[in-house]
C-alpha cells in the first residue's frame, strides 16, 4: 500500500516496534484508527479513568517483535483494576496480587512441566522470548469490564491475527474460553497449531477443559519439533 505524505506523518507519530508498524501500516492511517483515537480521546476528556496507561497500550507489540513471535496467548481485555493492566493479557504488574484467572494458570503450568508458581504476575519474561500475550480489545475504563468493546479494537486485533497468519509459520495459538475461539477461527490451522481449553477464570477453569490441558508442554513439543526454541515458562530465577 502506497501511503500519501499526510499518512506518513500520521505514521511517524505513532510510537510502536518498527516491525509491527511497517506491517500493520495500512490499518494505523486508516479511518478506523482515527475513529479508535477520537473514541478514546473522548473518553479522557469525559474524565474517565481508562487502563492501562497510554504508554503501556502496545506493550505486547513491542516487547514482542514481529519476526520474534513464537505463541500467541489470545485474551479478552484488560484487567480494569487500578496498576493490574500493563498490556500484555493475563498479566498484572509486579506487586499485584494474582488475578484468579492467572493463580489457575500457573496451577496448570506446575502441574504440566512442574514449573514452581511465581511469586509475582508479571509476564514480561514470556513476551521477551516470542509470547505475544494479545488481548482483542486493547483499553477498558476503570471498574467497567468489557467497556471498551466494538469500539474498533477488535478489527484492529483481527488485522494483527491476518499478519502473523500471512507472514509467519509454526505459531502456537493458545486460546482459552469461547470468546478466544471465536475470534480464532481465522487462523490458518495449516500453518500453524491451534490449541484450545476452557478459560482459566475459576467459574469455567472449576466446570472442567482447562485443568489437565497440558498447552505449556505441548507447545514447546510443538516448537521443538519445528526447530524453534521453546518457551523457559519460569518466570523466576
Amino acid at each position: 500500500m502506497e501511503l500519501t505524505q499526510q499518512q506518513q506523518v500520521k505514521l511517524e507519530k505513532v510510537k510502536l516496534d518498527p516491525s509491527w508498524k511497517v506491517a500493520l501500516s495500512d490499518f494505523l492511517v486508516s479511518s478506523k484508527m482515527d475513529n479508535l483515537r477520537q473514541f478514546l480521546l473522548e473518553e479522557k476528556q469525559a474524565d474517565k479513568v481508562v487502563y492501562p496507561p497510554s504508554s503501556m497500550i502496545f506493550s505486547a507489540l513491542n516487547l514482542t517483535p514481529l519476526d520474534q513471535v513464537k505463541v500467541v496467548i489470545l485474551g479478552q481485555d484488560p484487567y480494569h483494576g487500578p496498576n493490574q493492566a500493563h498490556g500484555l493479557s493475563f498479566s498484572v504488574q509486579k506487586g499485584i496480587p494474582l488475578p484468579p484467572s492467572l493463580r489457575n494458570i500457573f496451577h496448570e503450568l506446575n502441574t504440566d512441566l512442574g514449573v514452581k508458581p511465581s511469586i509475582h504476575g508479571d509476564l514480561t519474561n514470556w513476551a521477551t522470548q516470542g509470547v505475544l500475550l494479545l488481548n482483542s480489545v486493547l483499553t477498558v475504563v476503570a471498574g467497567q469490564p468489557t467497556s471498551h468493546q466494538k469500539q474498533g479494537w477488535e478489527d484492529f486485533t483481527d488485522h494483527i491475527i491476518d499478519v502473523l497468519n500471512e507472514q509467519k509459520e509454526n505459531i502456537v495459538f493458545i486460546l482459552w474460553g469461547a470468546y478466544a475461539q471465536r475470534k480464532g477461527q481465522r487462523i490458518l490451522r495449516d500453518k500453524h497449531l491451534v490449541l484450545t481449553a476452557a478459560h482459566p477464570s475459576p467459574l469455567a477453569a472449576n466446570r472442567g477443559g482447562f485443568f489437565g490441558c497440558k498447552v505449556f508442554s505441548k507447545t514447546n513439543n510443538y516448537l521443538e519439533k519445528h526447530h524453534i526454541k521453546p518457551i523457559n515458562w519460569q518466570l523466576d530465577s
